[in-house]
């Protein structure tokens, strides 16, 4: 595939994500995420409470409940309950990945990651990069339609 059709592509999974992370029911920041094979949206996920739990994000003081998951891991544990797998996919998000979330993506056998937004913490890339993963950052400007 060309670099320029490449490059199309990722933002427009990008744009998509963006518009997946509207399914959020947290204030402090949304987050989506769309996991790609072969040209197929494979799974998708935004920041959220786990399934059964109510759809509040934050405490009373505005921190985030510590359990709440992040887009990725979203996206990763629902292809466990799939038949699919996301060896060799790309991951897009619109916030680069935690620590945590860069273990998941390191051991789901996601070989790339497109992300938008920079994350406070830099060392989920750092963590991604060491592990030999792609990582390209799109800045959000550069999103727009071609």
């Amino acid at each position: 595939m060309s670099i320029n059709k490449q490059s199309a592509l990722d933002k427009r999974y990008l744009r998509m994500a963006a518009i997946w992370a509207e399914n959020s029911y947290c204030r402090r920041r949304r987050v989506g995420a769309l996991i790609v094979k072969d040209k197929m949206i494979i799974s998708d996920g935004y920041n959220g409470t786990p399934a059964g739990f109510e759809n509040i994000c934050e405490d009373e003081n505005g921190a985030t409940h510590p359990y709440v998951l992040h887009a990725e891991a979203n996206a990763i544990t629902k292809i466990a309950c799939s038949n699919n797998n996301s060896k060799g996919a790309t991951l897009y998000v619109t916030a680069s990945p935690c620590i945590e979330c860069a273990k998941l993506i390191i051991q789901a056998g996601i070989k790339r990651v497109v992300y938008s937004e920079k994350y406070r913490l830099p060392d989920g890339i750092e963590l991604l990069e060491k592990a030999m993963i792609e990582v390209l950052y799109i800045e959000k400007e550069k999103l727009e339609i071609e």
